[in-house]
This record gives C-alpha cells, structure tokens and sequence, in this order.
C-alpha cells in the first residue's frame, strides 16, 4: 500500500490517505462511512500517529481499498490523485532526518576526485541529519538563494521510515523495525559545506529535503534491497545506480545508528546517494533557477520538484 498525506482546498491540516489505482482514498472519510464494519477505529491526528497504529489501521485501510470502489461510497471516500495536492508524507517530523553519508562507493569516490583527496570508504556508517524544517513534498518548489548558495546540487536517496521503536537493533530483527519506504532528495549547498568545515549547515536549508510521493509499506517492496535508483535534472539523467550498491545495507545502517540511540515510529532516514552529483562533474554542474529535478525508485515512483 502507497500512504500519503495530501491538502484538502480550504484546510490548514494535513489529510491522511492512501493510494488505489488513479485515486487517493481519504481515510477519515473512509473511517467514518464505513463506521458499522470497522467498530473501534479511529483516524490518528497526522502520519505518524498512523505510523503508531499501524497494526489496526491497515488491515481497516486493507478493507477501505476494497471498498472504495463500490458505487456507493466512491466519490464519498476517494478523489482523483491527479486533483490532489500531495505533501510531503510526513509534512513536519518529530525529529530531524537521519541521513547516511558516502554510502555508495562510486559517490565515495568521485567525491574524492573532485577534492583532490585520498578515496575512503567508511567502514561504519556515517550520520548527519536535515532539520524538520527542511522537509518539504513532491511537486513543490525548493527555494535557491543565490545569496545563500551558489553550488547547490541534487542526492536521490531511499528513505526508511521507522514503525516500531528500538534501541540497541541487531541487524537480523532491523526489518521488525522498518514501517516502509520512501524517496530523498537530500538537496545540498556545497559551498557552505565547504565553508563550515562539516556537512549539517549545507544540508540544512528551509525546504531542502523533499519527500515523497508517498510511504511504500515494506510489505509491498520486499526486494527493497536491488531497486534501481536515478535523478533527471530536465530530462537528463545524472545519477543511476541500484540500491544493491550501497556499502552498509538497511540493517547495517539500523543496527548502527540504534546504538545507545532510540529510533522511534516516523523517524526517516535517508540512505546515502549514488554517484553522479553535480559538484563531481567536469566541469561541475548545479542547479539553478526552473530546473526540475526528478528522483526515481524502481517500485516506489518519482519525486518532482521545481528550483526556485
């Protein structure tokens, strides 16, 4: 099941729904019809309340899927998905983002290049994090100040969203953990990576994580460990690999980062980018105003976003 949080006109709060074939199904309204079948469900507040309750919620989301057909109750529950809005799945984490950094080889390596350093690849994971006001959803507009960042570059990423809390996750019981997947595009200021002698400050900007389109239930991608992932920068592809190329898996990179640390549901963590990225190119190529980015993952979908 595909998850979303999408804006309903005239609403300041997010909607909960999910997807079934070219339509989004609002689940508060789906809840709320169907009331006599699903006795004692109630829709949570926002995404990660979902995330809470997912045991009850989705088996009830699994009979809303086969409900939202029916003449009856179509229009009364689901809307076009071309006619909505979608945001980011989770529109404001509790946390910031965990993200892994120089998770593929290749992007190790013509990291290095381009700084005329040695290439190394870590040998344990390697955390930053974007704060929640980084976050932003698909079709939006990513802000770029030209007097903030003149080298600001692109990193399609797969993006864990945790559904069970957990300290100290071995590495077999990590996918106990796991509540599903996602696409990050971890939108970077090179420069002021640079500059500030550390990754947080040039990862951090206003509207430089986008998310989406949606939560990918781990159910429905089980080989979530070999999906091709790519990013187009108008059109053109800058940045193919598979997610089988990353130096530490999903369960390395739980067990890892649960260390003395407690990952909690709706946490994100973003895991590390291929190679491709403008600032290793020759000459470097990075974004600029009215691009359109689109960052890809085989089975889950794109996530588009305009530079503005």
């Amino acid at each position: 099941m595909r998850f979303v949080s999408f804006k309903e006109a005239g609403t300041a709060e997010p909607r909960l729904g999910f997807i079934v074939g070219d339509r989004v199904v609002d689940l508060a309204a789906g809840i709320q019809a169907t009331a006599g079948m699903e006795d004692g469900v109630a829709c949570p507040a926002d995404m990660t309340g979902f995330i809470e309750a997912a045991a009850s919620l989705i088996p009830a989301a699994r009979v809303l899927a086969a409900l939202a057909g029916r003449d009856d109750l179509r229009d009364a529950v689901s809307r076009p998905l071309a006619e909505t809005e979608l945001l980011a799945p989770i529109p404001r984490p509790r946390k910031n983002v965990f993200c892994v950094g120089r998770n593929y080889a290749a992007h190790a390596a013509e990291g290095a290049r381009a700084q005329g350093r040695e290439v190394v690849v870590p040998s344990i994971p390697e955390f930053f994090t974007k704060p929640p006001t980084a976050v932003t959803g698909p079709e939006s507009t990513v802000p770029l100040d030209p007097a903030v960042t003149e080298k600001f570059d692109y990193e399609v990423e797969l993006g864990v969203v945790i559904g069970a809390t957990g300290k100290n996750i071995p590495r077999e019981r990590a996918m106990e953990h796991v509540f599903g997947f996602t696409i990050v595009n971890d939108f970077s200021a090179r420069d002021l990576q640079r500059s500030h002698g550390q990754w947080f400050k040039g990862k951090a900007l206003d509207r430089s994580c986008a998310l989406g389109p949606w939560i990918v239930h781990k159910d429905d991608l089980p080989n979530f460990a070999d999906l091709r992932i790519t990013l187009r920068v108008n059109g053109e592809t800058r940045q193919d690999s598979r997610t089988s190329n990353m130096v530490h898996d999903v369960p390395a990179i739980i067990e890892s980062l649960s260390r003395g640390l407690t990952l909690e549901p709706g946490d994100i963590i973003a895991t590390g980018t291929p190679e491709g990225v403008g600032y290793a190119m020759d000459p470097p190529r990075f974004l600029r105003s009215g691009d359109v980015v689109e960052a890809e993952i085989e089975r889950i979908g794109v996530l588009r976003n305009r530079i503005g």
